[in-house]
């Protein structure tokens, strides 16, 4: 076997022996390196921090990370999930359709998948259990919306994968616009079927002693909505016209947060820090994996790895779709036991270059790894999803009910992967069409 191919193992070998996955990418990068081209190797190390230090698609991260803590903190979620309620609460299963609709609304306005999970399960889960829902529906609705912020724009993960794949951040962007409403779309008619046969399952809500006139409801919904949606323009329709680059628009978008605080006179020198905090710690993380991945992926490369896995790939006798499938799914379980960041800095340096001799268009493939990629991210037994959601439910909800939870919607993560796979045009269609501005 190639010398490159024994820096998987070895990997995986650090990995579970509990080594932090930046440390284990980058020992494995500096021992295979150094075995292979010697001190020069060093040279290359740093080179790649010059690389992610230059990035300037990569500036754009902390500010999203910032804009997701801003709106977490800034009060904007409860105003949201009441104007939502109002129109969802007479539907079967309304409270759940509320939180995935939530899911959404501030997947679109922060990109960040652990907040809108957090925020959106620490605002529908109480309401959800004095209203006697299923807990397996709630544990379900609450991962699968939450997880939503993975293949909803601007999610954070593109920030890091377009550059990677080397495809236009704005085209990515554009690309998962479709997958991921059809994905939040099959979720909400799972919800009012599955409320509709087995109405114990999600009971209706009581009549309003005084229902709210039109009027009313209409004032509530401009009110609560209008603040995020000019704040979803200013960074994702920005984008998509051209005005804007991501780092550009997420400049716009961390100001906007900071603006909103004030609006809902949430703001506070406190609240300021504390997001402050959180985007240095997230930000450092991210960055240390993505400068690990760099290294990992450039020593593997430079030492015939890609070679190699194409030997390996052509010994299978495995045609374009049967390679493309086996990348899917060694990126799915990849899933169970790295995080989403590193599984994309391990995977993407190898596939694009595959599926590109192969003639599939690196968007389209981007777009179908980022819904495995969440797929994944809702699967157990290693779930992230359930891990967050552990964090925030009651003892009432068990780990049992997480996972019966999580499983039909998984299944339609799965549809959603078929018809982006049956029908390309719904991941280039609008990137095609955006062109043109």
């Amino acid at each position: 076997m190639d010398i490159a191919l024994w820096m998987f193992p070895a990997l995986l070998v650090l990995i579970f022996l509990g080594i932090p996955v930046a440390y284990s990418l980058m020992s494995v990068s500096l021992v295979f390196g150094i075995m292979r081209f010697g001190d020069k190797a060093i040279f290359q190390f740093v080179s790649k921090v010059q690389d992610v230090a230059g990035n300037y698609v990569l500036a754009a991260l902390p500010l999203f990370i910032f804009m997701g803590a801003m709106l977490e903190r800034s009060g904007i979620a409860e105003r949201l999930f009441e104007a939502i309620h109002i129109w969802t609460r007479r539907l079967p299963g309304g409270l759940a359709v509320g939180s995935v609709l939530m899911g959404v609304v501030f997947a679109a306005a922060s990109g960040v998948v652990g907040a809108t999970e957090t925020v959106i399960g620490l605002l529908a889960i109480p309401i959800m259990m004095r209203h006697n829902y299923d807990k397996s529906l709630i544990s379900g609705t609450i991962c699968a919306g939450g997880s939503l912020g993975t293949i909803i724009p601007p999610s954070v993960l593109v920030i890091i994968l377009a550059p990677v794949a080397d495809v236009s951040v704005g085209d990515l962007f554009a690309g998962i616009m479709f997958p991921g409403f059809i994905m939040a779309g099959l979720f909400i008619l799972y919800i009012i079927v599955r409320a509709t046969l087995d109405p114990a399952a999600a009971p209706r809500e009581p009549e309003l002693a005084e229902p709210l006139s039109l009027g009313r409801k209409l004032v509530i919904t401009v009110t609560a909505m209008l603040p995020p949606i000019i704040l979803i323009f200013m960074v994702l329709g920005t984008i998509l016209l051209g005005w804007a680059t991501p780092t550009e628009a997420a400049a716009c978008g961390a100001l906007g947060a900071v603006v909103l605080t004030l609006i809902y006179r949430t703001f506070s020198f406190a609240l300021l820090a504390s997001a402050f905090r959180q985007t240095l710690l997230i930000t450092a993380m991210v960055l240390t994996i993505l400068l690990a991945g760099n290294m990992f992926a450039g020593v593997f490369i430079a030492s015939g790895g890609l070679s190699a896995v194409k030997s390996v790939l052509a010994s299978a006798s495995l045609d374009a779709w049967g390679t493309m499938a086996l990348i899917l799914f060694l990126t799915f379980l990849a899933g169970f036991v790295l995080d989403l960041v590193s599984v994309i800095l391990i995977v993407i340096p190898i596939a694009i270059p595959i599926m590109k001799a192969f003639g599939f268009d690196p968007v389209w493939f981007c777009v179908l790894f980022l819904v495995v990629l969440q797929t994944s991210y809702l699967t157990p037994p290693m779930a992230p999803s359930i891990f967050y959601l552990r964090g925030i439910s009651p003892p009432e909800i068990t780990l049992r009910h997480m996972y019966r939870g999580v499983i039909p919607f998984i299944g339609l993560q799965v549809v959603t992967l078929i018809l982006v796979l049956t029908f390309p045009a719904l991941a280039l269609w609008l990137p095609s069409q955006l062109l043109g501005f």
